[in-house]
This record gives structure tokens, sequence and C-alpha cells, in this order.
């Protein structure tokens, strides 16, 4: 039996939703409701982290618009204000940190700010690329790429966006 499977299949409710509960960014009505389902399953739906990731994705997935946009809310502009004030978690300030975002220059801070600015204005949401091995010049190209999209085609990219953050979050488990 791994560690992870352990923990998973041995923790209290508090402690499963404390574990897993910033997988989502601020979401942790995903671990909670997957908590409800590991009680009408058995251990073995637990056994090894891509269930628990693929159970999360299905929550989500299967969740109403309106929850995906809050979740999609719930995740920080990229090099943003959140950053500049302190306030990202744990999981996102290592996530920018590794591309790069906590070293802007203050032409590229502002570039990011006007860009996040222009982005949220346009759909109602952060942008939201994963950024674990991409480079500040990956992600204004993602910017770029990006800004163009209609509403849906958008929101169903943060939506993968989501997933993949969620991935790197559970790999490191």
């Amino acid at each position: 039996m791994s560690k992870q499977e352990v923990v998973l299949t041995t923790t209290d409710e508090a402690e499963f939703v404390t574990l897993l509960g910033s997988v989502y960014e601020h979401s942790p009505w995903v671990a909670e409701q997957l908590w409800r389902l590991k009680l009408r399953h058995p251990a073995s739906s637990y056994d090894d982290i891509l269930k628990v990731q693929q159970a999360m994705r299905d929550i989500v997935d299967a969740s109403t618009e309106e929850e995906k946009l809050i979740l999609l809310r719930a995740h920080p502009d990229l090099a943003g204000k959140a950053a500049l004030s302190g306030e990202l978690t744990d999981a996102s300030k290592s996530e920018q940190a590794g591309a790069g975002l906590d070293q802007c220059s203050e032409d590229e801070l502002a570039h990011f700010l006007q860009l996040n600015d222009e982005y949220h204005s346009k759909f109602g949401f952060p942008f939201i690329m994963a950024v674990k091995g991409a480079t500040k010049a990956q992600i204004l190209a993602g910017f770029i790429e990006r800004n163009p999209n209609d509403w849906q085609t958008e929101f169903d990219r943060a939506m993968r966006e989501v997933h993949k953050i969620a991935e790197f979050r559970l790999a490191e488990f």
C-alpha cells in the first residue's frame, strides 16, 4: 500500500479535505465531494493518485457552469495584484516563481497587468495557464494567442488549464 493510498484511505473528512482541498485553487468543495464519493466506493478507488485525479476531474466536469465560473474566478492573475500583495497560495506562488513571474522587470510587470485587465474585462475571469515548465515569453504568447478567442472557446480552454494545474499539484502529493 502506497503512502498516498494510506493517507487517502485512512484520514477523516477534515484531514482529507485539508490534504486535497487546494488541488483546485480555493475550491475545497471538490475535495468535499470526493470525500462523499469515497464513502460510497471501496478503498481501491483511491489506491493511486491517477484515480484520485480522474475522480476530482469528473466532479469538476459535472459541476454547473456557474460553479465552474466560480472555480475559474478563484484563480489569481499571473504576475498580478495578488502576487504583488503576497496573497497567492503557496502552490500558486511556487508555480508562478518557477515560470519567473516573480522576477519581472517594471515594464514586464506593467505589460502583464495590462494583459490581465484586458483579458478579465473581455472574459469575466482571469487568464489561466498551467505555467509549470513555462517561461515568461511562453506565457505572454499565450495571452496574445488566446485573447482573440470567443467566450466559450476561452472558457473551455481555461477549464483544461485548471485541470492541468490540478494534475501538477496531485503529482507532487
